[in-house]
Order: structure tokens, then C-alpha cells, then sequence
């Protein structure tokens, strides 16, 4: 367990908090942002279902063109939405003081993005480790590149919606309500990983793959209650996805933005088995990496 010491900074963000601790609140703040999430969602994908053709819809929820992975990552700002709505409903909370101090929040993301960059810029300059596979081209470079400031936009909002979520809205509600970083960290991590848990995607690897998320996710809480606040869990999220959905995707879903595509999908146990224990090992690598740089 770190010492308590260290997590000094996240008062700062449960502070407020505290004056509506009951559990039920959280609860119901939960079902506003489920509602919310589902009900826009069912409207948006209606209302764009109507413009497409119906294999073009399917594509659309499996996000493997360019502008149904857009929209797919764009409609994430319906979950912050539902969390601003439930906090100020229910704990009388403002998004911005589940975010943290708009200034320090900015200062730790872009530092912890610039060091997480460097380290990738490192990683890549090293003999590589791509166990033998061959990219395929997914998009043209011209196309890419004239796509990436949405494209970067959009995982944005997709990964600070998740962080606002998991790592803002239930880590600080339970932080109000327990003292131990054991639940109010480790239950919205268990939330995250079950939220990546598809077997009818992943198959085999559906519980390799929820426990990277856990772990992910006890990271990130453990990088917003030392900085006390949700910049470097942003960047830490953010540069991940980056990665996974703009440079070097899996075909089958969320795929159409990304420069490649590997060869294989997520069901695919062996494959795919090997590039998780990689990423695990550069995820704690990152998340040493973005400790060092909250400490210059």
C-alpha cells in the first residue's frame, strides 16, 4: 500500500466531495450517466443509421471506417456530459472540480505527455520487437495526415471521458466516503476492466485483456491522487489509445483511423497474447515514466 502521504494531493479533489458522501448518491449518479450515455447514443446512431446503407451501418458500430470510428469516439463526450449533469444533481459537484485546477491539470498533462512521447520516441530508436509481423496499410499517409487533428480530437474526448468517469467521478465519490485507496482505487479499476470484458470480441484473451484494464486503470488512479488531478491519467490514457486506434490498430474494431492494421484480430490467442505481455511491461515503463516527470 504507498504511503498515505503520498496521496496528500488528492484532498484536493474529494475535499468537496465529502459534503455528500452517501453511497446512494453515487448509485444514482451512476443511472443518470447511464441514461444519458444510452438514450444519446440510441439518437445519434438512429439518426445516422438513416443516412447509410445497412452494411454501411454495421460498419458504423464496429467503427472500422473513418467517420463511424469519428463518430464512435466523438459520442464519448456524452459520457462526460452525463457525469457533469449527475455530479451537479447529485453531489452538487462541478465538472471542473472533478477535473481539478484547470491550470495545474494543464501543466501535468502536457508534461507528462511530453516526457510519455520522449519515452516513445526511446522505444522506437530501439532494435525492434514486432515479433515478426506485417503492418498493413490502412489509410494513405496523405489521407492520415489530413485526418489527424480530428482524429487527435477525438481520442481525447473518448480517453478524457473514460479518466473523468472511473478515475474523476467514482474514484473521488468513494474516496469521500472510505479512507482506504484499496476501494475507492481499486473499484472503479475492477469497473474499468469489466467494462473491456468481451468475450465475443477477444474470445480467449477476454480475461487477459480485463486485467490489463484493471491494472491500467490502478495506475491511472494512482497518478491522479499523487498530482491531484486528472492531467496526467489523461495523458497516460490518451497517448495509449493514440497509439492503438491512430498508428498501429487492430482490423476489427475502432480501426478506421489508424495509419496500419495488424494482421490479426483480438480473438486470436497467440498473436495477440504476445503483443499484451509487451504493452504490459511498456504501460509500467509509461506510468514510472509520467511519476518522474510530476516530480520535476
Amino acid at each position: 500500500m504507498p504511503d498515505p502521504h503520498a496521496y496528500a494531493a488528492h484532498e484536493g479533489l474529494v475535499g468537496d466531495a465529502r459534503a455528500r458522501p452517501e453511497l446512494w448518491r453515487l448509485a444514482a449518479g451512476l443511472g443518470i450517466v447511464l441514461v444519458l450515455y444510452v438514450t444519446l447514443n440510441a439518437v445519434l446512431f438512429a439518426f445516422v443509421g438513416q443516412l447509410l446503407q445497412p452494411d454501411q451501418a454495421q460498419g458504423l458500430l464496429q467503427g472500422t471506417s473513418t467517420s463511424a470510428a469519428l463518430i464512435l469516439l466523438l459520442s464519448f463526450g456524452f459520457l462526460t456530459l452525463g457525469v457533469a449533469i449527475a455530479a451537479r444533481q447529485m453531489q452538487h459537484r462541478s465538472l471542473a472540480a472533478i477535473l481539478g485546477p484547470r491550470r495545474l491539470l494543464l501543466q501535468q498533462f502536457w508534461m507528462v505527455l511530453r516526457a510519455l512521447v520522449i519515452l516513445g520516441l526511446i522505444m522506437a530508436a530501439l532494435p525492434p520487437y514486432g515479433m515478426g509481423e506485417t503492418l498493413t496499410q490502412n489509410l494513405a499517409l496523405s489521407t492520415w495526415l489530413l485526418l489527424l487533428p480530428v482524429s487527435v480530437i477525438a481520442v481525447l474526448i473518448q480517453t478524457s471521458a473514460e479518466e473523468v468517469l472511473f478515475r474523476g467521478y467514482i474514484q473521488q465519490c468513494l474516496a469521500a466516503r472510505f479512507r482506504s485507496p484499496a476501494i475507492w482505487m481499486g473499484v472503479p479499476s475492477v469497473l474499468f476492466a469489466a467494462g473491456h470484458y468481451a468475450p465475443g470480441v477477444t474470445g480467449e484473451n477476454a480475461l487477459l485483456v480485463a486485467i490489463w484494464a484493471c491494472i491500467f486503470g490502478l495506475l491511472a488512479a494512482d497518478l491522479t491522487a499523487r498530482s491531484g488531478t486528472l492531467g496526467p491519467a489523461i495523458a497516460l490514457h490518451f497517448l495509449n489509445n493514440a497509439v492503438a486506434l491512430l498508428f498501429i490498430s487492430l482490423p476489427e474494431t475502432l480501426s478506421g483511423l489508424a495509419l496500419y492494421l495488424l494482421p490479426y484480430d483480438m480473438s486470436e490467442t497467440g498473436s495477440l497474447r504476445q503483443w499484451l505481455f509487451v504493452d504490459f511491461a511498456v504501460m509500467t515503463v509509461s506510468w514510472l515514466t509520467a511519476r518522474l516527470a510530476l516530480r520535476r
